[in-house]
């Protein structure tokens, strides 16, 4: 008999626009270490290691989790030119081979540049994403259901916001799969749990 899983009060009340969001381990520890090797200092084989993890939770996950397309959560053109990678993709791609799916990191861009200010208060961060993705002109999402891959789900702003994207687009389901989960209640204006 499975138990059942901890549920966010945001994922109860259906207020994302993914359908579900799944990560590996909670943003503690040592793993924060490694989240920000794999961010800042692009450890290419992290990236593979976490893959390898993420893989594992969406099998367990079964149908739950099924996909037709992976796609990394994609930096601003600016920050990606600055730091030369994104870190999204890092995860993603080697996450698609694992599970034989195609991998689209040009689906979805990232229209406005985050604010500069390193740390964001909860409003903040839904105010920075709001309307701050798009897909690109020409891309096919129509019926598609879409893995979404990020490093770190600190309140599934940016997941919801690109996940409006694509569904404005077509896309029949959003799932986020990220290596990391904040603990904390990911809406605005709500006490932590």
């Amino acid at each position: 008999m499975k138990t059942e899983q901890a549920l966010c009060p945001a994922c109860v009340d259906k207020t994302y626009a993914f359908d579900r969001a799944r990560s590996f381990a909670m943003y503690d520890g040592p793993l924060v270490d490694a989240i920000l090797l794999l961010k800042f200092e692009q450890i290419t084989p992290l990236g593979t290691w976490f893959a390898e993890r993420l893989a594992e939770v969406v099998r367990g996950e079964g149908n739950a989790m099924a996909a037709d397309v992976v796609v990394p959560v994609p930096l601003h053109r600016q920050r990606e030119r600055e730091r030369g990678y994104n870190q999204a993709a890092l995860l993603s791609r080697p996450l698609a081979k694992h599970l034989r799916l195609p991998h689209k990191a040009v689906l979805l861009m990232r229209t406005r540049a985050r604010p500069d200010k390193r740390i964001l208060s909860l409003e903040e961060r839904w105010e920075s994403v709001r309307g701050a993705f798009a897909t690109r002109p020409g891309s096919q999402v129509d019926n598609l259901r879409v893995l979404l891959v990020d490093d770190v789900l600190t309140t599934g702003a940016t997941l919801d916001a690109c996940a409006r994207a694509l569904r404005d687009a077509g896309a029949k389901s959003v799932l986020g799969l990220t290596v990391a989960r904040a603990v904390r209640n990911p809406m605005p204006n709500s006490s932590e749990w």
